[in-house]
């Protein structure tokens, strides 16, 4: 093998480093004995132990720790990408109380992390969630409907919710790819890290990723979606009530995972169940887990959206990632 030269050696280090960060022991047992803060649950002492006697694989996010399991949003604001009848479902079943209790229910299955949208619906209810003592470290999409689309000002009000990460929505991403105005997303990061935050951007298309990472931008993570819902115009749900037909190919999963695997840089995974296409027998769900896991790097999470009117979504998922992981909480 032919030999590196000293200023080749220098210009891979931060290629290496970060490529060493990913693939160090991310399986360890974090112990979660603080921010739950007593007296503000009737049964506080009773929540805090059943927390603590369950764990999920975790990684380092920044200088955070969070679990590979990110409980995500689109049901708890109605969106399934589904059908407007599955949609109203959503809407009707969540409550301000059922999202509260959906994000406890989180923390008693070990998840230590929740993304969800930045509009001014999930800012009220993150603030009532950790008046009442929820913990769950907040990555947030930005919403590109906020006062006719002025993402930067969407930003600063986000930031004021301590969020740990603000990522540029997928859906415009992709829309400003098409249009050839891409470099306003790069502006996008900086804003975000002016605010001192781990930035991040969404994608349905591996090229959009593959883009960015050939130039070099300073992102510190990727919302990488299995499926590429961009390949028709498109715009979400929440931003305009559309609901067109989405498809949903799996050989895009292979596709997207493939740079997955390729960046050193960290990516989330979501849209793993296909938006509860794959979610026909708790078998398929659990092969859908473990696909994506053998999918993503170490130092890698999975996104997963649930709703709880009919069964357990959470405590299923938590189970099926422990399990297609090998870990053992202890």
């Amino acid at each position: 093998m032919r030999a590196l030269s000293t200023s080749s050696v220098l210009l891979l280090a931060p290629v290496v480093e970060r490529r060493q960060r990913c693939r160090r022991d991310v399986e360890s047992v974090h112990s979660f004995t603080t921010g739950i803060t007593s007296g503000t649950r009737e049964d506080d002492l009773d929540f805090k132990k059943e927390v603590w006697a369950v764990r999920l694989p975790e990684i380092d996010f920044g200088p955070h720790r969070i679990s590979r399991l990110i409980v995500g949003g689109n049901p708890l604001r109605g969106n399934s990408h589904l059908t407007p009848e599955r949609n109203a479902e959503m809407r009707d079943y969540y409550t301000t109380e059922r999202v509260l209790d959906a994000w406890f229910a989180s923390e008693k299955a070990g998840v230590t992390a929740m993304q969800s949208r930045g509009d001014q619906i999930v800012m009220d209810w993150v603030d009532r969630y950790r008046e009442r003592g929820g913990t769950m470290h907040w990555i947030v999409q930005t919403a590109s409907e906020w006062k006719g689309g002025d993402v930067a000002d969407n930003i600063r009000a986000v930031a004021e919710h301590h969020p740990i990460a603000i990522y540029h929505h997928g859906t415009r991403t992709d829309n400003l790819w098409k249009q050839g105005r891409i470099d306003d997303v790069h502006d996008c990061l900086k804003q975000i890290h002016d605010k001192g935050l781990l930035a991040g951007v969404g994608s349905h298309m591996p090229e959009v990723c593959e883009y960015i990472e050939e130039h070099d931008w300073e992102v510190d993570f990727y919302m990488t979606c299995a499926y590429n819902l961009s390949r028709e115009e498109r715009e979400s749900f929440l931003v305009n009530g559309s609901t067109g037909t989405e498809v949903y190919d799996d050989a895009d999963r292979d596709r997207m995972t493939d740079f997955v695997l390729s960046t050193p840089k960290q990516c989330i995974l979501f849209k793993i169940l296909a938006a509860s296409r794959k979610c026909a027998t708790q078998e398929s769900v659990k092969e859908a887990f473990a696909y994506a896991f053998r999918r993503i790097k170490p130092c890698d999470a999975v996104d997963v959206g649930v709703f709880q009117r009919d069964r357990d979504e959470i405590g299923l998922d938590a189970e099926y990632v422990r399990e297609v992981t090998g870990f053992a909480a202890s």
